[in-house]
């Protein structure tokens, strides 16, 4: 199996790749592909530490420790809108600290 996430629009193609910076996107999709994407990162956190999530034109290689951040917001201003964020959080090498 492999540890790609890929939006729908997804094909071969050259990309770039982000290790670095930063980068935001956003992308609207149906409810099935939207359902389709979660699957693909359900699977992946399920299996391992490290995914990779790409479009068509970038990727973004990514390996995380636990615990996942997982943040609900309901806001009712000028529409109803339901946000759910998950924040991932590159594993941090503090296993080796110590004091003697």
């Amino acid at each position: 199996m492999s540890d790609r996430v890929n939006f729908p629009d997804d094909r071969t193609s050259e990309r770039r790749t982000i290790t670095g910076g930063f980068f935001e996107q956003e992308v609207y999709l149906s409810r099935e592909e939207t359902a389709a994407f979660l699957r693909d990162l359900a699977d992946q956190l399920e299996t391992g530490t490290s995914f990779t999530i790409s479009a068509t034109e970038w990727e973004i290689p990514f390996d995380y420790s636990d615990p996942v951040e997982v943040e609900i917001e309901f806001s009712e201003q000028r529409e109803r809108e339901l946000e759910i964020e998950l924040e991932f959080t590159e594993p941090s090498g503090g296993d080796d600290l110590s004091v003697r």
